[in-house]
C-alpha cells in the first residue's frame, strides 16, 4: 500500500501530452474546493532522472500552483506501477483514443485538402494545354467565314493544296 507524501510542485515535470488536455474551468473549480475542504485525492507521480513525472492529477497540480502552493501530495509510484496505471486508466485510455481519432480526422483532412490542391493544378495544367493545342480561329478555320470567302467553288470546300487552289481558280473563270 502506498502512502501519499508531500513533494514540491516545482520538481513535477508535466508530459506535452498531457498539457494539451488541461481545461482553465476545471481547475478554477478544483481550486476553490481545494481552498474549502483541502486537497483530499493525491496525485499519482513516478520518479525519472532526478525529477517526478506527472502520472495522473494534472488540474489539482495546476490547482495547487494557481494557489501558490508550494507542495502537493501525491502517491510515488514505480516505472512498473505507472506503466500499469497508465494502460489500466480508463479516463486516460479514453483521452488516448479521443487523440487518436482527431489525429486521424487531421491527417484525413490534410491529405483531401492536398488532393484538392493537387487536383486543381492539374486541371489548370490541362486547360492550358488544351488551349495551345486549339488552333486559332481564322478565315480557313472558321465555319461562319466559310461562305463568305471569295474564290469558292459551289462546294463551298477549302482547297487543301495549292494545287487545288490554282484548279479551283481555273474552274472560276481563271482569275488568280
Amino acid at each position: 500500500m502506498l502512502k501519499p507524501e508531500s513533494f514540491p510542485i516545482d520538481k513535477i515535470y508535466v508530459p506535452v501530452k498531457r498539457r494539451k488536455t488541461l481545461r482553465p474551468e476545471v481547475v478554477q473549480e478544483i481550486a476553490e474546493s481545494m481552498l474549502e475542504i483541502g486537497q483530499q485525492t493525491p496525485i499519482l507521480v513516478r520518479p525519472d532522472e532526478g525529477r517526478l513525472v506527472l502520472i495522473e492529477g494534472l488540474h489539482r497540480l495546476e490547482a495547487c500552483k494557481a494557489l501558490g502552493e508550494p507542495a502537493i501530495i501525491a502517491l510515488l509510484l514505480s516505472a512498473e506501477e505507472a506503466h500499469q496505471k497508465t494502460h489500466s486508466d480508463p479516463g486516460l485510455e479514453a483521452e488516448r483514443e479521443k487523440m487518436e481519432r482527431l489525429r486521424k480526422l487531421r491527417l484525413e483532412r490534410e491529405a483531401a485538402e492536398k488532393l484538392a490542391i493537387e487536383s486543381r493544378a492539374a486541371s489548370q495544367t490541362d486547360a492550358a494545354v488544351l488551349q495551345r493545342a486549339q488552333p486559332k480561329n481564322t478565315n480557313r478555320n472558321d465555319p461562319g467565314a466559310r461562305s463568305s470567302q471569295a474564290g469558292r467553288g459551289a462546294s463551298g470546300s477549302a482547297p487543301t493544296t495549292l494545287s487545288d487552289w490554282i484548279k479551283q481558280q481555273e474552274r472560276n473563270g481563271g482569275r488568280y
